[in-house]
C-alpha cells in the first residue's frame, strides 16, 4: 500500500507552505505545528514528512524545538522523517536519538556523498536522500543554487549504499497544485532500485487516485502539503483509496 505523508514545512516556528520554494512567498497554516502533527495523526495518517525550511539554507538546525515537540505530540502514532539543515553524521545521530524514525540528506548527498555513505552504513533503513530538481538538475541549499548534476545521475550514487529511500522533489511544481510530475517520477523509480517517494504539486484526489495505480506501485509513497491543508484532500477518502 502506497504512503500518503502529510507535510510540516517549518519557518520560523510556523507551519508554512512555500510557493516553488520561494521562502518570501510562504503561507502560515498553523502557529503551532505539534498540534497540527497531531491533527494529522487524528486523521489516520501513520507517516509525517518534516522539513526545516530554515535549516535547509542556513546549514544548521533552526527549528529544532518545534520538531521536538512535533515528536513529543505523536510519540509512537506517527513515524516521523525530517530533512532541513542535517549536514553531519552527529546531526543524524542526534535526531534519529530523538525519535525519528528516519532522516533527510539534501545538500550533503552532493556536496559529501561518503557522509551520506556513512550514514547509511551506521543506521540501516534510517537514511533518505532527499533530490530536488529544477528542469531536471538537482537543486541545494535550499534550492537556491541548481547544479549541473542530472538527477538519476546522483541517486545511482547511492544505490549500493543502503540508503533506505529518495524523495524526489520538482522545484517547478511544488506549492502551486499543478500535480505530481508522474512520468518523471516514475521513470526516476524505474532506474534505480532504491524506493522513491514523490513530492511536489500534488493537487488533489486525483492525484492520489494516480499513486494507487498499478504502474505507480513501484513508488513508497507520496508527499502532500497544501493541498491537505486547503481541504482539496480528505484525508478519510485518500486513506480509503490508497488501503
Amino acid at each position: 500500500m502506497p504512503i500518503l505523508f502529510p507535510a510540516i514545512d517549518l519557518k520560523d516556528g510556523a507551519c508554512v507552505r512555500l510557493k516553488l520554494g520561494d521562502m518570501e512567498q510562504a503561507t502560515v497554516y498553523n502557529a503551532d505545528p505539534a498540534s497540527q502533527a497531531r491533527d494529522f495523526a487524528a486523521d489516520g495518517f501513520s507517516h509525517l514528512h518534516v522539513v526545516d525550511l530554515n535549516g535547509a539554507f542556513e546549514g544548521r538546525a533552526v527549528n529544532a524545538a518545534a520538531v521536538e515537540a512535533i515528536l513529543g505530540a505523536v510519540g509512537q502514532d506517527m513515524k516521523v522523517q525530517l530533512g532541513g539543515g542535517i549536514r553531519t553524521l552527529r546531526d543524524v545521530e542526534r535526531w534519529l536519538a530523538a525519535g525519528l524514525s528516519r532522516v533527510i540528506l539534501g545538500t550533503v548527498a552532493v556536496r559529501d556523498p561518503g557522509l551520506v555513505r556513512e550514514a547509511a552504513r551506521l543506521f540501516p533503513g534510517q537514511v533518505a536522500v532527499g533530490i530536488d530538481a529544477k528542469g531536471g538538475r538537482v537543486a541545494v541549499e535550499g534550492w537556491a543554487e541548481t547544479s549541473e548534476l542530472m538527477v538519476v545521475d546522483l541517486a545511482r550514487r547511492f544505490e549500493d549504499a543502503g540508503v533506505a529511500a529518495v524523495i524526489y522533489t520538482d522545484i517547478d511544481r511544488d506549492g502551486i497544485l499543478a500535480g505530481i510530475n508522474w512520468d518523471a517520477t516514475i521513470d526516476l523509480a524505474t532506474a534505480i532500485d532504491i524506493p522513491v517517494i514523490a513530492s511536489g504539486g500534488l493537487a488533489s484526489i486525483a492525484d492520489v487516485v494516480r499513486l494507487s495505480m498499478p504502474d505507480a506501485a513501484i513508488l513508497e509513497g507520496a508527499i502532500s502539503g497544501r493541498a491537505i491543508y486547503d481541504g482539496r484532500i480528505d484525508a478519510g477518502e485518500a486513506l480509503r483509496i490508497l488501503a
